[in-house]
C-alpha cells in the first residue's frame, strides 16, 4: 500500500487503498500523489514517479515525463465487483516506465447504462492524470463499429493534450483480417500505422501489434502481455506494454498511448 496520500477532489477525507488510487467518502477516484514533508526517500532510492524534466520547448503540459522514455508499461486495475458479479465498472490504470516508476493515472469516465449496454463496443472519455492530480491527456471514443461489414462507421479515439486541443487522432482500418490503424498527427495527416495480427487470442502468449513507418520498417510495437491464467480468465484487467523511438515527437507518443486504450477495448475487454 502506498504511504502517500492527499486530499481528494472534494476536499473530504479520502480512503488510500493498495490500487494507487484514494477514494473520498461519495466514491470517487483521485490518483495519489506524495506530499512534501511526508515522506523523504532515502539517498540512492528509486522515486515512486518519473521526475519530469522541465524548460522542454514545444511539449505540451504534462507530456515531459513522456520525454525521457522508450517503453511504458500499462497495468489495469483489477474490480473485485466486476470479477464476481461480471458488472461492468470504469476502467482504471496505471501507466509506468521500464523500472516501475509511475508517469499517469488513467480514469474510464463513463456512465453505469453504457457501460453495461454496449460493453466493450462502448463510447468513453478517458482521463489521464499526473502525479498533481492534474489532467494531462484526455481520450474520446466515438460511438462506432469494428465489423468488416460497415467500412463508413470504423472505430477512432481523439487525444487532446492539453485537455480540449487535439494532438492526433488514430483511426481504424477497413481490412478483412488483420486489424489496421492510422496514427494521425494534430494536422490530420497520417504520420504512422498499426498492424495487428491475424489471431488476438492471448492464451498463453503475447499479443503484438506492430507500429509501422511510412516506408513500411518496424519502429515499435503495443504488446498485450499475458498476466496468467486466472486474471486472463477470471477478469478483463490487462497489462500492455509499448515501445517507440526515444526521439519520437511526444504528441505522437502521447497517440501511440490512446491507440493502447482503444486495442484493449476492442480486443481485450471481455464480459465476464
Amino acid at each position: 500500500m502506498s504511504l502517500y496520500y492527499n486530499q481528494s477532489f472534494d476536499g473530504s477525507q479520502p480512503h488510500v487503498d493498495n490500487s494507487g488510487f484514494q477514494t473520498n467518502f461519495n466514491g470517487q477516484y483521485a490518483p495519489i500523489t506524495a506530499q512534501p514533508g511526508v515522506v523523504v526517500p532515502p539517498p540512492g532510492a528509486v522515486s515512486e514517479w518519473i521526475t519530469a524534466p522541465s524548460n522542454i520547448p514545444n511539449c505540451p503540459p504534462g507530456l515531459e515525463y513522456l520525454t525521457t522514455v522508450d517503453q511504458l508499461l500499462i497495468n489495469q486495475k483489477v474490480e473485485l465487483l466486476e470479477a464476481f458479479t461480471g458488472f461492468e465498472t470504469n476502467n482504471k490504470y496505471v501507466v509506468k516506465n521500464a523500472i516501475g516508476q509511475k508517469a499517469y493515472y488513467v480514469l474510464e469516465d463513463t456512465d453505469c447504462c453504457t457501460r453495461n449496454c454496449c460493453g466493450p463496443a462502448r463510447p468513453f472519455d478517458m482521463r489521464i492524470f499526473d502525479n498533481f492530480q492534474k489532467e494531462v491527456i484526455h481520450l474520446y471514443r466515438p460511438l462506432a463499429c469494428s465489423a468488416c461489414c460497415f467500412p463508413c462507421c470504423l472505430q477512432s479515439i481523439e487525444i487532446s493534450a492539453p485537455p480540449g486541443q487535439v494532438i492526433g487522432r488514430v483511426e481504424q482500418e477497413w481490412t478483412l483480417c488483420l486489424p489496421s490503424f492510422r496514427i494521425k498527427d494534430v494536422n490530420d495527416e497520417t504520420v504512422l500505422r498499426i498492424e495487428g495480427p491475424c489471431c488476438v487470442s492471448s492464451c498463453c502468449n503475447d499479443v503484438n501489434f506492430n507500429v509501422v513507418s511510412l516506408d513500411g520498417d518496424i519502429i515499435g510495437k503495443i504488446s498485450k502481455k499475458w498476466s496468467g491464467f486466472t486474471r486472463e480468465f477470471f477478469t478483463d484487467a490487462d497489462f500492455f506494454g509499448i515501445n517507440f523511438p526515444m526521439d519520437l515527437d511526444v504528441r505522437i507518443k502521447a497517440v501511440l498511448l490512446g491507440a493502447t486504450f482503444l486495442i484493449d477495448m476492442m480486443f481485450f475487454e471481455h464480459t465476464n
